[in-house]
């Protein structure tokens, strides 16, 4: 679909923020100094990440959030890239409390198709959370939360939404939607959920998505079964059995869930891909353990009769 600009009216807004007045800006790493702006590349499977000076006076928030949407609003001079904040839609505005941005955007933001948006998206998430002042990005539509085809809402989204390699100047990444199982209100059951992600291609597929187990669920719908504090030491694949090594935080279970419902929401999870058939757990290496009050020990199969 053609793009244009967002409306000037937009930047306008910018102007009357007020409670990010005097805060520093930042660089969003330690290892890497640089700022990046993320846009989609030309044929629209992949975003990139380009470094990127900011002008305006690190001191001054509202300026520099204005030249960041000024830039994400205009296409590429050499037209290699497309810019994510532009195209048929309107920013109706945006708010910020307690380091969450809100965007809302006009009900034309639905007519654009679903893999732009999504890489769109990821493009806008990942520049404007490098700023420290903005820890999380919420997309809404005319007040209402943006949710995917399933009419989940997908809530607010942080800089591990979309997974992010470092380690190059301009980085590739690809998109796909995962099958997620977490647990229902009491626990006992496991409901499934899909989470479209987009993220490095440097990452297996298997990690990705028992990160996103880790990270939780983004709506009220169902609720985490495993604790956020929870480490991967390594993920493998072979023979269809997927080998989940953890540390022992892994150990510690917050929620009010069975272990087997925990355990099994990691298995039913990674089970979705079609060469997965068995998923193994250990613990520092150590493949027998107890969980909560359960033996672990060897390959699990899928259970279909603990989905809710």
């Amino acid at each position: 679909m053609k793009r244009k600009n967002i409306i000037a009216s937009v930047l306008a807004m910018i102007l009357a923020m007020t409670c990010l007045t005097g805060c520093s800006v930042g660089r969003p790493s330690a290892d890497d100094d640089s700022f990046k702006l993320f846009y989609v590349n030309n044929s629209e499977t992949a975003i990139v990440a380009v470094d990127y000076e900011i002008k305006s006076s690190s001191t001054d928030i509202e300026a520099v959030i204005e030249e960041l949407l000024e830039q994400l609003g205009t296409m590429p001079e050499r037209m290699q890239y497309e810019a994510p904040l532009t195209g048929e839609v309107n920013l109706l505005g945006y708010t910020i409390t307690d380091k969450l941005l809100s965007l809302n955007f006009d009900i034309s933001y639905l007519e654009i198709e679903r893999t732009i948006e999504i890489l769109d998206r990821a493009a806008i998430v990942r520049t404007f959370t490098q700023l420290p002042q903005i820890e999380y990005v919420n997309f809404q539509i005319e007040g209402n939360p943006l949710t995917d085809k399933y009419g989940t809402v997908i809530g607010n989204m942080s800089a591990d939404t979309f997974i992010y390699n470092m380690g190059n100047e301009i980085n590739t990444y690809e998109k796909i939607e995962l099958k997620l199982y977490f647990t229902n209100e009491t626990g006992d059951k496991l409901v499934p959920v899909y989470r479209s992600v987009v993220y490095n291609s440097n990452i297996s597929m298997e990690r990705l998505a028992v990160e996103q187990l880790i990270k939780g669920p983004n709506s009220d719908i169902c609720y985490p079964t495993i604790s956020k504090d929870s480490k991967i030491n390594s993920v493998s694949v072979k023979d269809g059995v997927c080998y989940i090594d953890f540390d022992p935080s892994f150990l510690t279970e917050p929620y009010q869930v069975s272990a087997e419902v925990a355990l099994y929401s990691i298995v039913n999870t990674v089970t979705e891909f079609s060469y997965v058939n068995k998923v193994a757990f250990s613990i520092g290496g150590e493949a027998s353990f107890t969980f909560m009050d359960y033996a672990v020990s060897g390959p699990f199969e899928r259970n279909l009769d603990i989905i809710e």
